[in-house]
């Protein structure tokens, strides 16, 4: 019996134990919680840092900010992606300033107010809404492709302005040093480079200008050829090269039996959709058409490319080194 009593004896102490490890482990289980907590905290100030920064970034704002300067365009989608693309970019690679908007084109400023609602500052009513609202630092960067007469107006009228600002720099157009040109072709020979064969011609199609700066497209073909880019053409609607220019080029080559047209434009908008892409008879596309090519237009304006819009960003960073500290 008293073996018996012993046995049972041993069994409640071992059951005891079990039931006391069964404990212990619930207790190991605890730390994890604490381990939530811990990130959970760690998430809080991770808020609390950003919610600092966009405080920041906004008390910073205040007495700076960057004007985007566009001809402007009354096609809105376009607009978006290439306009409204450059700005986001340098708004984004310049978080603490903030960005505005103004069009050169009064006549595009009339349309969009009369046909969306859509109220967008002229340079002047720009200039003068910074002013009005304390800006005394301006940084303006125009969309321009070179400095001609639009580039010139603009840092004329920018000049009348000096004395309402401690300080108020302009930036460059996009093709304006040896490296823009470099970059530019980059951009747009990655871009199409899916097109290119021995019997594709890439025709690019400029605005083209009276002022001397007219050149840079002349410059752009020269450096595209010495690059070995042979099969790209550059052409301009109001200027030189002309497009009978570039049907006598693609005449000569011989070699053509398609021809991709693009408009070397920062927006897509009527000359990229009429003059180039029109069904018009004197549209390049058809012009083109009827000399035995096969045509197909790509409807892009160079603000859809990141690249160039990279280029833009990296002016405003020039113009900003320009700055008086």
């Amino acid at each position: 019996m008293k073996r018996k009593v012993s046995a049972w004896l041993m069994a409640f102490a071992v059951l005891a134990l079990c039931l006391t490890g069964c404990g212990s482990r619930t207790e190991e289980a605890e730390p994890a919680s604490a381990e939530e907590n811990k990130e959970t905290q760690e998430e809080q100030s991770e808020a609390d840092k950003e919610d600092e920064m966009t405080s920041e970034t906004a008390e910073k704002s205040k007495d700076t900010a960057i004007l985007v300067v566009s001809f402007g365009t009354s096609y809105n989608e376009s607009r978006d992606i290439t306009i409204g693309a450059i700005e986001e970019a340098i708004a984004e690679a310049f978080p603490k300033y903030e960005v505005r908007r103004a069009f050169t084109s009064q006549i595009i400023i009339d349309k969009l107010k009369e046909r969306d609602g859509l109220e967008i500052d002229n340079v002047q009513e720009a200039l003068d809404r910074a002013v009005a609202d304390g800006i005394r630092t301006l940084i303006v960067q125009p969309t321009h492709l070179m400095d001609g007469y639009e580039y010139t107006d603009l840092a004329e009228e920018l000049e009348e302005y000096e004395s309402s600002f401690d300080q108020i720099v302009l930036g460059a157009p996009l093709l304006t040093s040896d490296e823009d040109f470099n970059q530019v072709i980059a951009a747009i020979t990655d871009a199409t480079a899916d097109y290119v064969d021995d019997e594709t011609a890439i025709v690019f199609m400029g605005h083209g200008t009276e002022a001397d700066s007219n050149e840079v497209y002349e410059k752009l073909q020269e450096k595209l050829t010495a690059a070995g880019f042979s099969d790209y053409y550059i052409g301009t609607v109001e200027a030189s090269p002309s497009l009978e220019d570039i049907r006598a080029s693609l005449k000569e080559a011989g070699c053509y039996k398609k021809v991709v047209l693009e408009p070397l434009m920062v927006v897509a908008g009527d000359h990229a959709n009429n003059d180039m892409a029109g069904e018009e008879e004197d549209s390049w596309k058809s012009v083109l058409t009827a000399d035995g090519y096969e045509v197909e237009c790509l409807i892009h304006g160079l603000g859809e490319n990141e690249a160039i819009r990279d280029i833009y960003v990296s002016h405003v960073q020039a113009a900003m080194g320009n700055m008086t500290k």
